[in-house]
């Protein structure tokens, strides 16, 4: 009988023990996740102060990309192996 009330005891105190681990991990991870959010917000902020800084607005188009010029093409290596 008291080894019931000893095994009872011990997987008390792992239950508590168990319960108060996944507390602080719930905490932290609410810490993290605050954390994350926060960051993704300052990284827009700093993103948007860029773009005015540089004078790059998010509803310009790009440039195209210069194309080759006529000296400039491309030439397969299995043409210049024959």
């Amino acid at each position: 009988m008291t080894l019931l009330w000893v095994i009872t005891a011990a997987a008390l105190v792992t239950a508590l023990v168990a319960w108060n681990q996944a507390r602080r991990t719930a905490k932290r991870l609410e810490q993290l996740s605050q954390m994350y959010w926060e960051l993704k917000y300052q990284h827009g902020e700093l993103r948007v102060q860029l773009q005015r800084a540089t004078g790059d607005l998010p509803g310009q188009p790009v440039p195209p990309a210069p194309q080759p010029g006529a000296g400039q093409s491309f030439i397969p290596l299995t043409s210049l192996k024959r």
